[in-house]
């Protein structure tokens, strides 16, 4: 059955990050329409959620990467905000981020290693802070 798929799969799209937010955004408008009542809703949901499909079965390779990078132009700057507070989040068990006084920039100190002298590498400004 798996290598039935797999080959039905060749020379198609799959599956891209576009997909991924129209199948997520479909099925939490689907769901949100049981909650609201709303017709509307739960026809923007499966519409969307048939287009998904639709892009991944696709044979028009050229088409579907062209609208997933327009896609990625335009959510850039919304990922990156996003995956910078993912950084520190993901950073902060270890280390402190503190930022320079004078130029802003950010600087990665280890935790626990008490009262340190931190010279900035962009302006060389030295202050000291606890870690």
């Amino acid at each position: 059955m798996r290598e039935k798929f797999l080959h039905f799969m060749q020379g198609r799209y799959g599956a891209d990050q576009l997909y991924r937010v129209m199948l997520i955004g479909g099925a939490v408008l689907v769901i949100l329409s049981n909650f609201i009542f709303e017709v509307f809703f739960l026809l923007l949901g499966w519409i969307l959620v048939v287009l998904a499909f639709v892009r991944a079965f696709s044979k028009d390779y050229s088409r579907r990467y062209a609208e997933n990078q327009k896609f990625l132009e335009l959510t850039g700057k919304i990922r990156k905000v996003f995956g910078k507070q993912r950084y520190v989040m993901e950073q902060r068990k270890d280390y402190h981020i503190y930022t320079c006084p004078q130029c802003r920039q950010k600087i990665r100190m280890p935790r626990g290693k008490g009262k340190v002298e931190i010279s900035c590498p962009k302006c060389h400004t030295k202050f000291i802070k606890k870690s």
